[in-house]
């Protein structure tokens, strides 16, 4: 019998009406007879909002579901073999040797006790009879495969030790040393900046090219999909509602979701905005941050993370700060909101000095400045309900129990949520609600200011466009200015007034948004630009640039 891997036609990867239920709740169907076919060689892209049963259908693939699901009907192929009737031992045996996964997150994907040779090289310890030798050498040759600087030096490095490109890359080192003939890709660019995106992209499809991979990549980012992707599957619910070309779906979605989810991708140009001449409300003058850091019967070594930086916010102005990871971008607004202590300069709220406050009005400036942080799953206590947590910033400057909860009962209307919400725990709301229901906490106390650090990165694209239309609401409605941390262009572009670069601690350009993302100055303004995805589609009117 022929094997169906040696004919060329013959797709890697094949799920036909794949089905997978809840073991509870009467079996309710999670994902619904899913079809699609992945080939050697090809990148086939799953798209849809958070929920859709993309990451679903991709666990079921490795076999890697939780308890609480199970496939109920359906097939998955993998070069002919149905992996629902493998054994778990054969699943093992099949994971890294036929095909292996990168997922979202890498710290979370590595032991972070363990050095990253031995994570390595734990694979080909399992799966080969190669020496300690063999398997070190190996291991060197992947590291240097994936573009990894100072080979040696990785290989005895803890993750910790690494950044989140470089552990990212350590990730996929990891799945694909056996060159396996399948790849999934479950969001392994989402928390990447574009320029480390773009280097994450580019090595994938060099391994792919190198070892005729075939990729399924799990995404919710438009731009990926218009670089990478060869064909799209677009799911909704639990349900494949469109299969075809990139070209194709892209120029020509049939169904009106997947003409939602395209035109809600914002442009990399931003619109002309009036300039504001509203009072100022925030005025960093000469920041810097330096962190000292101790090292065992060595001297102790200075990174400067921050360095003479000046910016100004305006009441009602929305201002970008936007760079690569470790620009300093988040540092900055620590420093502004007090979460770090400035090495040196001036801070400046309303007229009032925060470095020259004492401990009293230090402490009534906090009112005035309030933070909404990247994760909404992290920055809600799990076990506590809603309301208890809006209204605690609220009682500990005083405010009545009573009062504090009908206004936070008029804050979560604002940002589109019923005032029965205050009753409920943070697990039975979707992301977005989440950060909606962070950003009504962050209004409790009324701030001038409002620091947004990635609060929109870890959303679909859909809810992002809510989110950001829910900023642009608030601080026309309240006249709160923002301070927006991002490291996607296309969101600084939507929302942002003006927008300040950052690298290596500095600020290297500045000026409104129309000018900066429109004709950048700096080579390194340019240079983010060229490596943010997509940057030759206009997705609003479903053509290329």
């Amino acid at each position: 019998m022929t094997d169906p891997r040696d004919t060329p036609s013959a797709p890697v990867l094949s799920v036909r009406d794949l089905t997978v239920s809840l073991r509870h709740s009467d079996g309710k169907d999670v994902v619904r007879n899913v079809s699609f076919d992945v080939g050697p060689g090809e990148t086939l892209c799953v798209v849809g909002e958070s929920g859709s049963g993309k990451s679903v259908t991709s666990f079921s693939i490795m076999g890697l579901l939780e308890n609480a699901l199970h496939p109920t009907g359906g097939e998955i192929l993998l070069g002919g073999e149905n992996l629902l009737k493998a054994s778990p031992e054969r699943m093992r045996e099949l994971r890294s040797t036929r095909m292996s996964m990168v997922f979202q997150e890498p710290m979370t994907a590595l032991n972070p006790v363990e050095k990253v040779g031995s994570q390595i090289e734990e694979v080909l310890l399992l799966h080969t009879r190669m020496s300690a030798a063999e398997r070190r050498r190996r291991t060197l040759e992947m590291l240097e495969t994936v573009h990894l600087p100072e080979p040696e030096r990785i290989y005895e490095s803890y993750p910790h030790q690494l950044s989140g490109g470089q552990r990212q890359r350590v990730v996929i080192c990891i799945a694909l040393i056996l060159e396996p003939d399948l790849l999934i890709a479950d969001e392994p660019t989402t928390a990447l900046d574009v320029t480390t995106q773009q280097h994450i992209l580019t090595l994938i499809r060099e391994m792919q090219e190198r070892q005729n991979t075939a990729v399924l990549f799990i995404t919710h980012d438009m731009g990926v999909v218009a670089d990478i992707a060869d064909r799209v599957v677009v799911m909704k619910d639990g349900n494949v509602v469109e299969v075809g070309a990139k070209d194709a779906i892209l120029r020509a979605p049939e169904q009106d979701y997947t003409r939602m989810l395209i035109s809600s991708v914002p442009s990399l140009l931003p619109e002309p905005r009036a300039a504001l001449q509203t009072d100022t409300v925030l005025t960093v003058e000469r920041l810097n941050k330096t962190f000292r850091k101790k090292k065992f019967l060595r001297p102790a070594t200075e990174v400067h993370a921050v360095a003479d930086v000046n910016l100004t916010l305006r009441k009602k102005e929305i201002l970008g700060v936007v760079g690569q990871s470790g620009s300093g971008k988040s540092t900055v607004a620590r420093c502004i909101v007090g979460l770090e202590q400035p090495t040196s300069g001036d801070i400046t709220i309303c007229g009032a000095q925060l470095a020259q406050a004492g401990g009293a009005e230090r402490r009534q400036m906090r009112r005035r400045i309030q933070m909404v942080f990247q994760d909404p799953y992290r920055s809600l206590n799990p076990r506590v309900k809603i309301g208890r947590s809006m209204i605690e910033g609220a009682t500990n400057f005083g405010e009545p129990v009573d009062r504090a909860m009908h206004r936070a009962a008029e804050l979560l209307r604002l940002v589109g949520l019923p005032p029965s919400a205050l009753e409920r725990f943070p697990h039975q709301f979707s992301g977005g609600q989440r950060q909606r229901i962070c950003i009504a906490r962050a209004l409790m106390l009324e701030p001038d200011v409002l620091v947004a650090d990635e609060a929109v990165s870890a959303l679909d694209v859909s809810v992002q466009e809510q989110v950001l239309d829910l900023l642009d609401e608030i601080r026309e409605r309240i006249g709160v200015g923002i301070l927006f941390i991002t490291h996607d262009l296309r969101v600084a572009a939507r929302i942002c007034d003006s927008i300040f670069v950052m690298n290596q601690g500095r600020i290297v350009e500045h000026g409104p948004a129309e000018r900066v993302l429109g004709h950048p100055e700096q080579d390194y303004t340019r240079k983010l630009f060229e490596a943010a995805p997509g940057r030759h589609w206009d997705f609003r009117n479903f053509c290329p640039v």
